[in-house]
C-alpha cells in the first residue's frame, strides 16, 4: 500500500503542470522541458506494470529504463547552463545556487536508470519474494535510509551497481519517482 501511495505520488509530480510549461518556451528550456514529458510519458506508460495492474513486461520495463538513462546524468545537467532559468522556465534558482546537489540527483537518476535496465528480468518484488521466500524491499539505499524515505538530496551515490541490478524492478522504479520527486520538490516552481 506505501509503494503505491509512493507510486501514485510521483506520478502525479512528474505530470503535474508538465503540459502547462511550454508556453513559449524555446531553446534549451523547451528542449529540457521536452525531455521532461519524455521521462513523464514513460513514467505513466510503465507505472500500471509497476502496480501490478497489467502483466509484467521486462522489455516495456527496459524501455522506461533506457529513457531514464537517457534523460539523466550529464543529459540532464547540460540543459541547466547558467543563465538559462527565469520565465518561461520552471527552474528554481536553486538549480544553480546548489549545483553539485543538483547534479549529484541527476547522476542518482542516472545510475538508477542503467541499474533498472539490468534489473527488469528481475520482476516485481512481490513475484521476486513468492519465488525466493525473500525481499530485498528493506535494502538501504546509498545514504543508508529504507528506500521508502526522502532525504537523498545531495548525496553521493556510491552503491554498488550489481547490488542494484539484483534488486526487484518495483524497488527500483520507486527509488527512481523518489529521486525525481527529491529533485522537483528543491528545484521545481510550482505551475500557477
Amino acid at each position: 500500500m506505501k509503494t503505491t501511495r509512493i507510486l501514485m505520488a510521483a506520478a502525479v509530480t512528474l505530470t503535474a503542470g508538465l503540459a502547462l510549461a511550454h508556453g513559449g518556451a524555446t531553446g534549451i528550456v523547451k528542449e529540457r522541458m521536452d525531455g521532461m514529458v519524455a521521462l513523464q510519458k514513460a513514467v505513466k506508460a510503465v507505472t500500471p506494470i509497476m502496480r501490478g495492474q497489467v502483466d509484467y513486461d521486462a522489455n516495456a520495463v527496459r524501455a522506461f529504463a533506457a529513457a531514464v538513462a537517457a534523460h539523466s546524468g550529464d543529459a540532464m545537467t547540460r540543459l541547466f547552463p547558467e543563465g538559462s532559468g527565469g520565465k518561461p522556465s520552471e527552474a528554481k534558482d536553486a538549480v544553480w545556487s546548489q549545483w553539485e546537489e543538483f547534479e549529484a540527483l541527476a547522476l542518482e537518476l542516472e545510475t538508477l536508470g542503467h541499474a533498472l535496465g539490468e534489473a527488469a528480468d528481475n520482476g516485481l518484488a512481490t513475484t521476486a519474494a513468492a519465488t525466493s521466500g525473500s525481499s530485498m524491499m528493506g535494502t538501504t539505499t546509498m545514504m543508508g535510509a529504507q528506500p521508502a524515505t526522502s532525504g537523498m538530496m545531495g548525496q553521493e551515490v556510491e552503491e554498488d551497481p550489481d547490488m542494484l541490478a539484483a534488486m526487484p524492478a518495483d524497488t527500483l522504479f520507486t527509488r527512481i519517482s523518489q529521486t525525481c520527486s527529491a529533485c522537483h520538490t528543491k528545484y521545481r516552481a510550482e505551475s500557477n
